[in-house]
């Protein structure tokens, strides 16, 4: 197969809406044999892309069930300090489209995510979402009900938003989960080992070229401001986005918030429990962010 040769990309999709570019929406998007083959992301676009992100502070009462997400008389943290952190970072690293959302319905989140995909990212690296919110088990949190993972992502999935299909797709999400702490000495990665907890990250889309990073705190709350795991990914990655890969990067913000930070110095118990970031990586190469 010579380096011209197109193969198909993605899966057929299931409608035939035209996208953005006016192309049915089942036709299968087709890339070049050597942009296939290639082990880095193709970063030299004429633009660095969309960046998205969502800040929802103010919640209904009733999603806060004592239990579930949370307890109504507990004050909750507002990550707008984290969205400052963000979009601080977004800019540095050359996205001059963010969009920036507060306080959304579900029936809004929904609605702004259709929109972004619907649009034409043809000139565009990547796409960047960003979700600052409570959540419960595979869902996030609007202002008025919750919303599975996957219906955030399911628009941006190859066969339905084709001018992003094998490009990377970052999804980084600030979800507190209730108040009920977990141990610090307790490791994720140990062989055989059994956990009674279901697995949190457990609904995503079958196809390649999405990440997605989750500040997982299995029912405690973050009293900090702003959250460790965006301050860390702030401060990793503006450090070392000229140098190094995208999961270089994550893996570090891994070890700087499991084994750097603590909640409450003030506090023995607490002190004793980490935020532990959960990175589930369909990648199929690696991603630089370099220099417009």
């Amino acid at each position: 197969m010579s380096a011209n040769d197109m193969v198909d990309a993605l899966g057929v999709g299931d409608t035939d809406e035209p996208d953005a570019r006016g192309q049915p929406r089942n036709s299968l998007p087709r890339m070049s044999e050597s942009a296939f083959s290639s082990l880095l992301y193709k970063m030299d676009h004429p633009n660095k892309g969309v960046a998205l992100i969502i800040n929802n502070t103010t919640f209904h009462p009733r999603l806060f069930i004592r239990g579930h997400i949370g307890d109504s008389k507990r004050s909750l943290q507002e990550p707008s300090a984290d969205a400052e952190l963000m979009v601080d970072l977004l800019k540095t690293l050359g996205f001059k489209d963010v969009m920036f959302y507060k306080d959304q319905t579900a029936a809004d989140m929904k609605s702004i995510l259709q929109k972004v995909a619907s649009m034409d990212h043809t000139d565009s690296d990547c796409f960047v979402c960003v979700i600052l919110t409570h959540g419960d088990d595979g869902y996030v949190c609007a202002t008025d009900d919750k919303i599975p993972v996957d219906e955030l992502l399911q628009p941006f999935k190859g066969h339905l938003c084709k001018s992003l299909a094998a490009k990377p797709k970052l999804f980084l999400i600030q979800s507190s989960k209730g108040f009920m702490p977990e141990k610090g000495e307790r490791s994720f990665e140990s062989a055989g080992e059994e956990s009674n907890e279901e697995e949190t990250v457990r609904r995503i889309p079958t196809e390649a070229d999405f990440l997605m990073a989750y500040s997982m705190i299995p029912a405690w709350k973050n009293i900090s401001k702003p959250s460790w795991f965006i301050q860390s990914i702030h401060d990793v990655f503006e450090q070392n986005w000229q140098t190094m890969d995208l999961l270089t990067m994550i893996t570090r913000v891994n070890k700087k918030v499991a084994q750097a930070f603590e909640l409450n110095a003030n506090n023995v118990y607490e002190n004793q429990n980490r935020q532990i970031p959960y990175i589930t990586s369909m990648l199929t190469k690696d991603l630089f962010f370099t220099t417009k």
